[in-house]
């Protein structure tokens, strides 16, 4: 156990942190997410519309995945300006003193 040599989880972590830490990655992996639902809808309304109006469920799940895509999407943008609002803070703490 001790020569194990390091997973997918200490690799999914840093670069999680790399992301999360850096303003501009962070928009440009916001950017590239708010593309997915926008485009889930699109698809949705223009492309396979027949196929999801054909059964309730294809509609439950098509539109339900559309809303839980959105939800991310808002999460991330919510913690976006909790981060910018720390960074500034403590930007402006910084020349205080």
């Amino acid at each position: 156990m001790a020569g194990k040599k390091p997973g997918n989880w200490s690799d999914s972590t840093a670069l999680a942190r790399a992301i999360l830490h850096d303003r501009a990655e962070r928009r440009k992996w916001l950017a590239w997410m708010a593309v997915l639902p926008l485009g889930m809808m699109a698809a949705g309304l223009w492309v396979i519309d027949q196929w999801i109006w054909e059964n309730p469920w294809h509609v439950l799940f098509w539109w339900g995945g559309c809303a839980v895509a959105t939800c991310v999407v808002i999460v991330f943008a919510l913690y976006d300006a909790l981060a910018v609002i720390r960074e500034e803070r403590k930007k402006g703490d910084v020349g205080k003193r």
